[in-house]
């Protein structure tokens, strides 16, 4: 005889699992939108070896702040530790700089309204030189350069035409050994005949340029060792230095 009980829980689920009639609302289909995410995009490009000591000191310096930004490192190296081979190969530096336009200009066209700022270090400013000057005008709302290890006398532009809020140069004559005596071994990242490096020295700008004027250099002076900045190479992406003076220039707070 079969089971009672095992024979009206059937009888039971059959009745329940009946069809919705033509009366009985539909339920709408949950549409999920993905997240738009509207702090600023800042691709920093770090300078040659691939250390990535400048995107590394921007995330935590940006962490402790919130993260007010999203930042995107860009990788361009030769590899890790192949410093000098980074500082030398324009061609490749060019290449790269190419690539990343294509990211930008693809990142536009996604988000068009979205703030965008390139943040360079050393070896990495002839990345995002080259890669402004592969793009329309007013692609990047800044173009930030710390210790530059382009030639001073490097023409800017091409790049500045790309640059809506223009170019900010973060220059130390206290950069003696990275941007004094390696450059005189090996020249600059965009010509191995210079010896003078835009990031000791500063750019060489037309003061009757018009462009001039949308070319800002600051340079080290020893009340920025109060912000942890000594004047050497690296001093420019501190804590501290980064909270004050560049942090304003990601976010479009400071001109």
């Amino acid at each position: 005889m079969p089971d009672t009980k095992l024979l009206i829980a059937v009888l039971l689920a059959v009745v329940s699992v009946t069809p919705l009639s033509a009366a009985d609302p539909v339920p709408e289909p949950r549409i999920v939108r993905a997240k738009i995410d509207t702090r600023p995009i800042v691709y920093v490009v770090d300078g040659a070896g691939d250390y990535r000591g400048c995107s590394t000191a921007l995330t935590k310096a940006m962490f402790a702040e919130g993260n007010p930004v999203e930042l995107s490192a860009v990788s361009w190296s030769h590899g890790y530790r192949k410093l000098l081979l980074d500082q030398v190969d324009v061609v490749h530096a060019r290449r790269q700089g190419i690539k990343l336009a294509e990211t930008i200009r693809e990142e536009k066209s996604r988000e068009s309204d979205r703030r965008i700022v390139v943040v360079a270090h050393s070896a990495g400013a002839a990345v995002a030189l080259a890669a402004a000057e592969q793009l329309d005008s007013s692609s990047i709302d800044r173009l930030i350069l710390l210790a530059p290890s382009v030639s001073n006398g490097y023409d800017l532009r091409p790049a500045m035409a790309a640059c809506r809020e223009g170019i900010d140069v973060f220059c130390s004559n206290r950069d003696r050994w990275a941007l004094g005596v390696a450059m005189r071994l090996v020249g600059t990242t965009d010509d191995r005949r210079s010896r003078k490096a835009a990031g000791r020295l500063g750019f060489e700008v037309p003061s009757t340029d018009e462009l001039s004027q949308q070319i800002r250099q600051r340079f080290w002076t020893p009340e920025d060792k109060a912000d942890g900045h000594d004047g050497g190479h690296y001093g420019a992406y501190s804590p501290n230095y980064v909270r004050r003076y560049i942090l304003p220039l990601l976010m479009g707070e400071k001109e």
